[in-house]
């Protein structure tokens, strides 16, 4: 993101979350809306005379008491920006405030501590946060901050990746708020059951692309994880489907509930694309080895 003119405001900004107002969110709560529906909105208080416009990129710091705990826990886009002196603005919020779209934020204990940042991103005064509610962003440090997030904040997540529903019950880690992690015993029962090949149109990665295909393949929810009510048991032989990049991408496309593996190979069947498939002693194996898995996990 380029600089701005003077008088425009920052394009970047640093925004201090103080211990003494840790109460102010119910933090948790935040971070699984964030997680579940992609942000969180809120105004924020930047103190009087600031200059924030909307679209401004927003950094969150967690200040803690003595730089105990202090770190970078979030990011997002200001949505409304404050009012110049004076004069109003469009899309300004009242007072020495701004509304924030957080896209992005990080459970407690989990922030990017801030002997890192003063390493990493020595341009921007850290050290001037004690008492502060915003600290600007130099247009040279920019790209240094985006490029420690990206290194050092929430991974980044596939929105086609399993999420485990209540299978095991262990995949949903509290860590300061339920943190859904990838749930590697359910991918792996569904592939050795299902194969690597996509259940639609046949596709294998390693059959096309050798070594480093091997094993490659998106797992598709055949119910939407997002209708999955807590208590649900995944089954990830009957839940659970392999498909190439392609069809998943069309399972979900303009359709709020995923289109089946059989209306799809339907679709790609009418199309004159839908090749025939051979079942092999290997898929037969790797049938009966996930239901060897499977009793293993009953027992």
């Amino acid at each position: 993101m380029a600089g701005r003119e003077r008088g425009m405001g920052p394009a970047a900004v640093v925004l201090v979350w103080s211990a003494s107002h840790w109460n102010r969110w119910n933090y948790r709560a935040a971070v699984e809306q964030v997680l579940t529906s992609g942000r969180i909105l809120d105004r924020w208080d930047v103190g009087p005379g600031r200059i924030i416009r909307p679209g401004t990129e927003a950094w969150l710091l967690f200040h803690g008491s003595s730089g105990a705990g202090s770190g970078l826990i979030g990011h997002g886009i200001v949505v409304c920006g404050t009012a110049e002196s004076g004069g109003g603005t469009e899309g300004a919020a009242p007072g020495g405030a701004v509304g924030v779209a957080f896209d992005a934020l990080l459970p407690v204990g989990e922030q990017i501590p801030s002997d890192t940042l003063a390493a990493e991103v020595p341009d921007i005064p850290w050290g001037d946060a004690a008492g502060s509610t915003l600290l600007s962003v130099p247009p040279p440090a920019e790209s240094g901050l985006r490029r420690l997030w990206r290194e050092q904040g929430p991974a980044a997540v596939d929105p086609f990746d399993v999420v485990p529903g209540a299978y095991p019950p262990e995949a949903a880690a509290s860590v300061g708020a339920n943190r859904y992690e990838r749930d590697a015993d359910a991918r792996r029962v569904c592939l050795a059951f299902h194969g690597t090949a996509c259940a639609v149109c046949g596709f294998s990665f390693e059959a096309s692309y050798g070594e480093i295909g091997n094993g490659f393949i998106h797992v598709h929810h055949t119910v939407p994880a997002a209708q999955l009510e807590a208590g649900y048991e995944l089954d990830p032989i009957t839940d659970l489907v392999p498909l190439c990049a392609n069809c998943h991408a069309m399972a979900h496309r303009g359709v709020s509930t995923p289109r089946t593996v059989q209306e799809l190979r339907t679709i790609l069947s009418a199309a004159g694309h839908l090749r025939g498939e051979v079942v092999t002693e290997q898929a037969l194996e790797a049938q009966e080895n996930a239901r060897r898995l499977l009793e293993g996990r009953q027992d």
